[in-house]
């Protein structure tokens, strides 16, 4: 059985985004622009959208979604913003505030990770996260 990701999306951002406070349209409109499920471990992509923690290996894993949303509302990168991400993993957070600053710096101590993360923003066309 195939997963509707567009529909698993859009219940993610109106059943937890949007209950959390998340309510700037920028933060909204990012979340079904920048594809979760493509930072997701293929292991754990029918999970990219649940209200859970998805394991990244070694001990890592991704935020919730509603947390990954709150902070890049709370933050509010503006285009000339050069951006410094402490913790890499899976680099879906990178790509989301790559796509509202100028530029991106992601540091990650986990070589696996690294390797995940440049290979997932690659994937994605992310130019301005190194």
């Amino acid at each position: 059985m195939n997963m509707d990701f567009e529909q698993a999306r859009f219940n993610m951002v109106e059943q937890q985004i949007r209950p959390w406070d998340v309510l700037d349209q920028e933060v909204l409109d990012l979340l079904f622009a920048v594809k979760r499920e493509n930072f997701v471990p293929p292991a754990y992509r029918n999970l990219a959208f649940a209200d859970i923690e998805v394991p990244l290996g070694n001990g890592q894993s991704m935020l919730e979604p509603k947390i990954e949303a709150r902070m890049l509302q709370a933050l509010s990168p503006r285009r000339a913003d050069k951006v410094l991400q402490i913790g890499a993993g899976s680099g879906y957070l990178a790509a989301l505030l790559g796509a509202r600053a100028e530029a991106v710096h992601a540091v990650e101590i986990d070589p696996a990770l690294v390797a995940m993360a440049r290979a997932n923003l690659d994937r994605a066309h992310v130019t301005n996260v190194s």
